[in-house]
């Protein structure tokens, strides 16, 4: 396989009551994806299923983050989920601190297919 990315695109979600790790990284996921409307696929002569899709969660709780639940976000192409630590937990006086999700989505596509 021969895999080069083609674009990256960054996003930024938020859960700012209930600390819903799962519910802050969709919220960026969201962001990063909705902001553009980019047809990589067809620039290249691919099929959308062809996009390898390599998307970076980063949270205070990774363990926290459901990945099933977020696949259902990507319509099409090959997504793989990494969650790590990182974003913030932004404390509050009256509760549950806001979840902050940085997220970065990469896509590639096998320039050599088979």
């Amino acid at each position: 396989m021969s895999k080069h990315r083609v674009l990256t695109e960054f996003g930024m979600g938020t859960s700012l009551r209930r600390q819903d790790y799962t519910q802050a990284a969709r919220r960026g996921l969201q962001d990063a994806l909705w902001h553009n409307s980019i047809n990589m696929a067809e620039l290249f002569g691919f099929p959308k299923e062809a996009m390898l899709i390599d998307v970076q969660i980063a949270v205070q709780q990774p363990e926290q983050v459901d990945v099933d639940a977020l696949l259902d976000i990507f319509p099409y192409g090959q997504p793989t989920i990494f969650v790590t630590h990182g974003g913030l937990d932004i404390p509050r006086p009256d509760g549950n601190p806001t979840v902050i999700a940085n997220v970065a989505i990469n896509v590639s596509f096998d320039m050599v297919p088979a």
